[in-house]
């Protein structure tokens, strides 16, 4: 009995990981969605995921302790990540204690003690919102000294 719920959970999942005929895959938002985890549930409206879980689309992972999916009309629109939460892409890795990131507006809020590092730059605060498909990000202070943000940046030394 449990082989056959494991085998629906998955075949379901599967299907919100679908593009639709003709989906242009010019950005990770836009790429189909993957997962993995340790343990897992699919609800009609939903899914969660403990355990070592891992949500990859395009060049991007988020990973967390437990991962909560929900679905809409048999399409992904929203994620909450929780427990030592890491939001990675090709060029920058985000860290934080919560993220939320939502598939109808390819934004991520990650919030709790935030760490954003891209190469040697950290920028720390409260709240970061990143957008996946712009790929801008925009920190807000919280915690920390007196509640601002905090970074180091080093210079590019590569120019002439």
């Amino acid at each position: 009995m449990r082989t056959i719920r494991t085998l629906a959970f998955t075949a379901a999942l599967g299907l919100l990981a679908l593009p639709t005929v003709g989906d242009a895959q010019s950005s990770p938002a836009d790429a189909p969605v993957a997962f993995g985890a340790d343990q897992g549930e699919y609800t009609p409206t939903g899914f969660s995921l403990r355990g070592r879980a891992e949500v990859f689309q395009g060049g991007n992972r988020l990973r967390a302790d437990a991962i909560v999916g929900t679905t809409a009309e048999g399409e992904l629109r929203r994620l909450e990540a929780t427990g030592g939460v890491y939001f990675v892409t090709p060029a920058q890795t985000m860290r934080g204690d919560r993220a939320v990131y939502d598939l109808t507006t390819d934004e991520v809020v990650v919030t709790g003690d935030v760490v954003l590092s891209q190469g040697q730059n950290v920028l720390t605060g409260g709240r970061l919102v990143y957008n996946v498909r712009t790929e801008a990000a925009r920190m807000e202070g919280g915690g920390g000294q007196d509640g601002r943000i905090q970074g180091v940046f080093y210079p590019d030394n590569r120019g002439g």
